[in-house]
């Protein structure tokens, strides 16, 4: 073969590759596939959901929702996804675990649970299917403000992945046939405050973070077959924080954040690349990605934002890798919203918001409070210049995209929210403490 043919057909194979994947990309952006969107930041690229709505406008559908979860809805095309705790009244008669590792501050679980998974109809709310994934007692007992179901799934718009944590983690397909089922072991968290962390997808592997006060580790898991493909002990606590699938030069990286160190991991075996310490205990916000900048986040007695570049190897604490800082204002429980080159989060568990320069790390404005908002276990969104956030007493906030702090609503349904709300086209999802909303404004 000669070398200009040689050469037209690389050219050619690599415009097919970028073109076609390209597209092949596009379509999960019109979807909200991960509990943070489709990009991974709570942003909904080109969508335009209300901004004002209340019981009686611009709620397309409301339908009850059996037993309990902050579980985030997932859409994917015309089917909304949504994981719940149902109660069934039914007390064991086996006494509770015994806990080797941990004290426990609340009381041990006695009441059989059935962890279900639900699929609606996007269109009309109506219950499609529900698939019963685990039927027992849950392992621990719980904090006041959690739940069993506390996790969101991932799709990979072919099949459903849910991890209900010690009771297994599930692949279902999109018909609600169980596919298969992982069993990882037991956690036991702090003080038996319950599970939190969900699972992700990087390209044909499922990463599953466990993070507890036994033997903790990360694992990969074919997600076709659910075979453990790597898996990589970890020295740390329990933590809550969702794992972010960051692409840097080509290559893909499970960044991880931790009480004891952030770290980010080769997504082909699991090996350790890079680590820095800097957060408190108690993690729980997920990072976010802006090109070659990963933001991790706590806070728990002292507050702490990093801005930490990809790129360099072994332990980066203290070294030109780590961006900047921020001391100050930084969520417990929500995590961040990158939209465009802003980073937006929470205080503590307060409505007060912060907007920082991604770059820099210079604030735009700091501690604003959220008329309506005194609570907030949600993480805000993003879309059409908006940012939504929903607080646990029923209100949900709008603001303008913007270098200034601008409310442009405030909104209030019968109930309270602690999921956090997902975004397709010009629907914007709400899952409550007894009901899933669909907000739409009418055709």
């Amino acid at each position: 073969m000669s070398l200009k043919k040689t050469h037209f057909l690389i050219v050619a194979a690599l415009f097919f590759a970028t073109t076609f994947g390209t597209i092949a990309a596009e379509p999960a952006k019109s979807q909200w596939p991960h509990w943070r969107g489709p990009l991974a930041n709570g942003v909904a690229p080109n969508s335009s959901p209300p901004l004002k709505w209340g019981e009686s406008t611009n709620v397309r559908w409301k339908v009850g929702v059996p037993g309990e979860g902050f579980s985030t809805p997932i859409i994917w095309g015309d089917k909304v996804f949504l994981l719940s705790a149902v109660p069934t009244g039914e007390k064991s008669a086996a006494p509770p675990q015994k806990r080797q590792f941990s004290q426990a501050k609340v009381p041990p679980a006695n009441e059989i649970y059935r962890f279900i998974v639900l699929c609606f109809d996007r269109q009309t709310g109506k219950l499609l299917w529900n698939a019963i994934a685990a039927e027992a007692v849950p392992n621990e007992g719980r904090h006041r403000t959690h739940t069993y179901a506390s996790a969101s799934p991932v799709t990979d718009g072919k099949r459903l992945y849910v991890s209900f944590g010690s009771h297994g983690i599930f692949c279902f397909d999109f018909d609600g046939r169980r596919i298969w089922k992982r069993d990882l072991g037991d956690m036991e968290t702090r003080y038996s405050w319950g599970e939190g962390s969900s699972p992700v997808l990087a390209d044909d592997k499922l990463i599953v973070n466990w993070d507890h006060e036994g033997p903790s580790f990360i694992t990969a898991l074919d997600k076709l077959t659910g075979k453990t493909l790597w898996k990589t002990d970890r020295d740390e606590v329990s933590s809550w924080a969702t794992p972010l699938v960051a692409r840097h030069n080509g290559k893909t990286q499970i960044v991880a954040p931790a009480s004891g160190r952030i770290r980010g991991y080769d997504a082909e075996d699991g090996r350790e690349i890079w680590s820095c310490a800097g957060l408190n205990v108690n993690v729980i916000p997920a990072p976010a990605q802006n090109e070659d900048i990963v933001y991790a986040m706590n806070s728990y007695g002292e507050s702490s934002v990093l801005a930490i570049r990809l790129g360099s190897t072994g332990d980066i604490t203290g070294t030109d890798a780590i961006l900047w800082e921020y001391k100050k204002a930084a969520p417990y429980v929500p995590s961040p919203l990158l939209y465009d080159n802003r980073l937006y989060f929470l205080s503590g568990m307060d409505g007060l918001i912060t907007t920082l320069d991604a770059e820099t790390g210079r604030p735009r404005f700091e501690c604003k409070r959220l008329r309506a908002i005194r609570g907030i276990y949600s993480s805000p969104v993003g879309a059409n210049d908006r940012v939504y956030v929903a607080g646990r007493d029923g209100a949900t906030v709008v603001l303008k995209h913007s270098r200034n702090f601008q409310i442009l609503a405030i909104n209030r349904l019968e109930d309270k929210f602690d999921a956090s709300p997902a975004i397709v086209g010009k629907d914007l999802f709400l899952r409550g403490h007894r009901f899933l909303y669909c907000i739409a404004e009418p055709d």
